[in-house]
């Protein structure tokens, strides 16, 4: 029997030398064969297709699939308006949609990422997109007798998005290294503010465009199935571990139980999946609500009037999306940028910069509200400015997970941080919100003012959570580089021979 550093069982230890190549073939230490020979016809498609099986093609299918991910997840923000009216639902009501699809998305995590460290990566990534693709296309046809199906339908959504999510990272992971996987990683997780910023003005587009909101539905899952027919043509299925030092010489795997037990061992790892639930928690309740609360505002100041129609103004959440999309690009790049400078300064760069970016996005978020009442123009660049600094961390805290958790458990432990941060998180901020949006509505005189007041009183939550996200940051500060450490010499043990791997107290 064959135990790592943590005191674990190994299965299937192994003494073969064989490495998979990204074209899934297997070679001896990958030599060239002297022996080569011309291409048959019948193999000269199959060695042209296999040269656009790049890890550069593969990270850029993978962050179109992405974008689409968060693409349709949020185009149902950007027609909340409608779908309320549609549906005659409170605020509440209309905030259980995010809740379900994200409680669906959260229980199917640990799912995909037990599947995702074991079978093939790139099947059960395509089949979630497929699957997610044509519940979307089948709810734009949910009457309004029916809305408690409308609301089940975005959490079978929420499951097949849970597996591209917590998988498609994982490959990335497996295709480069160093600051090569920061750039890539930072590429894949811009799909975050991108895709969702894209849902909005989809949403907004396709409602305006055909006079129906129901069209804002029916566009994104023809662009799902596209992505799920390049992942299974052009995306590689890299070993395990491939891209680390150890080349991808692992030769044994640690059983689930034991994984979960050194993840909760792991501190940076669960002070960072905190951090990012208190990420989740404010981007799904602005999500929802912050074009919303705009218009509540613009109707206070007497610039606009409150919807009465069947197809409201889609202006704010064209706005909004816009303002996310960029912000994003913003954010990821002056992220990306920022933790390889600071590098070179400190090896505790990535968490620190996450930690400052938390605590300057508080400030600005705060005063969202203090100067909406008068200027939609200035609650706009508190907006753009708190969103760039909420939107620096994202690939950061990707990153820092490849460095303290070692290549077999990268799935697992990507589905646990998302299931983490979204079950403290948006799985309930959407539904909050809205729930004490109500509370206060009933509690005072319903008016214009009053609306306004209470949805933003609601929203000054965030702020405060926050501030708590930036705390745990600095606590990842504390633990990273003992964690990464530990992770270097947990993979170095684990790429020895059988009869080299050692028992060692926990």
């Amino acid at each position: 029997m064959c135990v790592d550093r943590d005191g674990c069982e190994i299965e299937g230890c192994s003494s073969s030398d064989e490495v998979r190549t990204l074209s899934g073939s297997m070679s001896p230490g990958l030599k060239s064969n002297p022996d080569l020979h011309p291409c048959k016809p019948g193999q000269k498609f199959r060695a042209a297709l296999l040269k656009c099986r790049s890890p550069a093609a593969a990270a850029g299918i993978l962050s179109f699939g992405n974008v689409l991910n968060y693409m349709d997840r949020y185009t149902v923000a950007g027609v909340v308006q409608d779908i309320q009216r549609h549906y005659d639902v409170s605020d509440s009501g209309i905030g259980l949609l995010q809740t379900v699809f994200i409680c669906s998305f959260m229980v199917a995590a640990p799912i995909f990422g037990y599947l995702g460290d074991r079978f093939n990566r790139k099947v059960i990534l395509s089949c979630g997109i497929f699957f997610w693709s044509i519940v979307t296309l089948s709810s734009s046809f949910i009457s309004r007798e029916y809305y408690w199906l409308f609301v089940l339908s975005r959490g079978l959504v929420g499951i097949g998005e849970s597996s591209y999510s917590s998988i498609s990272p994982t490959i990335i992971g497996d295709l480069f290294t160093n600051n090569s996987r920061t750039m890539m990683l930072s590429v894949f997780y811009l799909a975050i503010p991108l895709g969702s910023g894209l849902g909005y003005i989809l949403g907004s587009s396709a409602k305006v465009a055909a006079g129906d909101w129901h069209w804002a539905l029916r566009v994104s899952p023809a662009l799902g199935i596209t992505a799920g027919t390049l992942i299974l043509v052009f995306v590689p299925e890299p070993k395990r571990g491939s891209a680390d030092q150890m080349g991808g010489r692992i030769k044994h795997r640690t059983s689930w139980c034991c994984d979960m037990k050194a993840l909760a061992k792991n501190r940076s790892y669960m002070f960072s999946s905190l951090a990012s639930a208190a990420v989740s928690f404010a981007t799904g309740a602005f999500g929802m609500w912050i074009p919303q609360y705009l218009v509540r505002a613009q109707v206070v100041q007497k610039t606009a009037k409150a919807c009465s129609e069947d197809i409201c103004s889609s202006t704010d959440s064209l706005i909004f999306g816009a303002i996310t999309c960029v912000t994003g690009l913003l954010g990821v790049v002056i992220g990306a940028a920022t933790t390889r400078f600071c590098r070179q300064k400190t090896e505790r760069a990535d968490p620190l910069v996450c930690a400052v970016s938390m605590l300057g996005s508080a400030i600005f978020i705060c005063l969202i509200f203090v100067v909406a009442k008068k200027s939609i123009v200035g609650a706009y660049v508190c907006i753009f400015i708190g969103e760039t600094l909420l939107f620096l961390n994202w690939a950061i805290t990707a990153d820092i997970l490849m460095f303290v958790v070692i290549p077999t458990r990268r799935a697992t432990a990507v589905a646990f941080q998302s299931f983490t941060s979204h079950l403290l998180g948006d799985a309930g901020s959407p539904y909050l919100i809205g729930l004490i949006s109500d509370a206060l509505q009933e509690s005072y005189a319903t008016s214009a003012l009053w609306r306004f007041l209470s949805l933003g009183y609601a929203l000054m939550l965030c702020p405060f959570i926050i501030v708590l996200g930036g705390m745990f940051f600095l606590a990842t500060a504390l633990f990273f580089l003992d964690d990464r450490e530990k992770a270097e010499k947990q993979l170095s043990q684990l790429s020895l021979p059988t009869s080299s791997v050692k028992v060692t107290a926990i």
